[in-house]
């Protein structure tokens, strides 16, 4: 059990960096096969995703800078969401929680088959307004942390619904990580749940892994990457459901 739950936050990883989504497999690994309290699940993958978010600024030293200028009602308005998240992780019921990451991977399942379908191209140049922009940082925010994801899981289907530039998307998603994860590991660890030692494990994978993942999408097909992620994501959210 306990290898085979490294091996899918591996495989998280790995899609992280070859696709920009993966990182809602990291709760089901912890909870379903090392048996984390779900809510520990989420504070310590949290943790990780602050790291893998510093990375994600490493890769883009002046343009990350330059996005978190640009995008910054996005930014706060996640930072926002995700103490509140974090904090009502904590009163949620735990079933709860599984079904809202269950929910979390089939969509972001459906999300890659659609994007390897090609449809990610056809978008429009409109971006949402600044107060629509502080509405759906907020709803990502108190999401993503409550699941105990990065962003990008959510940012991308709502920004698909929205039609709004894939690029431009992506690039949002990667920096949106940092502000979400700084503060859902602050407000964990103000609760005492956070697991410092797994946390910076965690990471560590991740962050090989995505890596990893980067090199690997510079090789391979971006359709047969995104499908195989996607179906990885849909068994994924059908799992988290058996376990309820």
């Amino acid at each position: 059990m306990a290898l085979s739950a490294w091996l899918l936050i591996a495989l998280a990883g790995l899609a992280i960096g070859a696709t920009s989504i993966g990182g809602v497999l990291v709760v089901p690994a912890l909870h379903g096969w090392l048996g984390y309290p779900i809510i520990d699940a989420t504070a310590v993958s949290s943790q990780a995703f602050f790291w893998t978010g510093l990375w994600a600024l490493w890769r883009l030293p002046r343009m990350g800078l330059e996005l978190m200028r640009r995008e910054g009602p996005w930014l706060v308005a996640a930072l926002c969401g995700a103490v509140l998240g974090a904090w009502l992780g904590g009163w949620v019921p735990a079933p709860w929680i599984r079904a809202w990451v269950g929910i979390l991977a089939l969509t972001s399942g459906l999300y890659g088959l659609w994007r390897a379908q090609g449809a990610a191209t056809l978008a429009n140049d409109t971006w949402p307004s600044a107060p629509m922009q502080m509405l759906m940082g907020t709803l990502v925010g108190v999401g993503s942390a409550m699941s105990g994801t990065g962003g990008p899981v959510m940012l991308l289907p709502l920004l698909m619904l929205w039609r709004c530039e894939l690029a431009r998307s992506v690039q949002l998603a990667l920096v949106i990580q940092l502000p979400i994860a700084l503060a859902a590991t602050a407000t964990h660890s103000a609760a005492g749940r956070l697991d410092l030692g797994t946390g910076l494990l965690v990471a560590v994978v991740l962050l090989a892994s995505a890596e990893l993942g980067r090199r690997l999408s510079r090789h391979w097909p971006a359709r047969v990457l995104q499908t195989v992620t996607a179906v990885l994501l849909l068994g994924t959210g059908l799992w988290m459901f058996s376990l309820g």
